[in-house]
């Protein structure tokens, strides 16, 4: 009973910031900041969020942030499946210098390579476009890391099997150790989406244009807009995190399992 009623306290706790963005974005602005307006809601105005919706760009900024959201997991997907199976099943001079790097990779802190990506982008000509924000964020060692785990413990049996009917490389990889991992390969993918959705601080730096904003960017720019105005900020504050959070309720049980093999990995 003591552990239920501490659970119980510890998820009031963890809610009352989004119950109280909630309660505040349907009030009134003015009723917002007076001393009248209390912890229950007491209104229904849903102004904040015609004006989140109509006169901002939060539907710019949801296209910016699920295009390049879906790119980031597919290319990390695809690029750390593959660097995987070649450091698990195939035999070449460095292979293992290579897996000394990737797991070296995690000394490194992200925020230790800013300044260097930065430079970099703005050399190529990729700062305000989609490929600034996407290319720094394919360095993601530990999808290489599960896979190849998991690719060690696919028996050498069926391997030399497909080599002997005249399969490939291509057809081992796609045809047979894939499917095999397929359910690491999903949860892989949501947790990688919504790591690429909640980023800030890159695409923070590498976009200054409003019309190339991602979600939690565009959503520092509606203060300036609208002046200060809480009720629409908390409006485009839950609208931009309402997909993440739909798509956490649907597959929870895969992002847990995802979480759980991450953290796993990093121990």
């Amino acid at each position: 009973m003591l552990l239920l009623g501490i659970t119980l306290i510890a998820a009031a706790v963890w809610i009352f910031p989004l119950y109280w963005a909630f309660v505040t974005s349907i009030r009134d602005e003015s009723h917002v900041v007076s001393s009248e307006a209390g912890l229950l809601p007491d209104m229904l105005n849903l102004s904040a969020y015609g004006d989140a919706l109509f006169n901002s760009n939060l539907l710019t900024w949801y296209i910016n942030s699920i295009g390049t959201s879906v790119i980031i997991t597919v290319l990390v997907l695809m690029s750390g499946m593959m660097c995987a199976y070649a450091l698990s099943q195939m035999r070449f001079p460095g292979r293992r210098a290579l897996y000394a790097v990737v797991l070296a990779s995690f000394m490194i802190p992200s925020q230790a390579l800013v300044v260097t990506q930065f430079v970099l982008m703005n050399d190529m000509g990729l700062v305000n476009s989609w490929a600034g924000i996407i290319l720094p964020q394919l360095i993601v060692p530990v999808v290489i890391i599960v896979y190849k785990q998991f690719f060690d413990a696919v028996p050498k049996e069926m391997r030399e099997a497909v080599l002997l009917d005249g399969g490939g490389e291509y057809t081992l990889l796609f045809k047979i150790y894939l499917p095999l991992n397929w359910g690491i390969t999903s949860a892989l993918a949501i947790i990688t989406f919504i790591m690429a959705w909640n980023q800030f601080f890159w695409p923070f730096l590498v976009i200054t244009s409003e019309n190339m904003m991602t979600i939690p960017v565009g959503i520092t720019q509606v203060r300036d807009t609208f002046g200060v105005n809480y009720a629409r900020v908390m409006a485009v504050a839950l609208l931009g995190a309402a997909p993440v959070a739909i798509a956490y309720l649907i597959f929870q049980k895969k992002v847990t399992e995802a979480v759980m093999i991450s953290s796993g990995v990093k121990g």
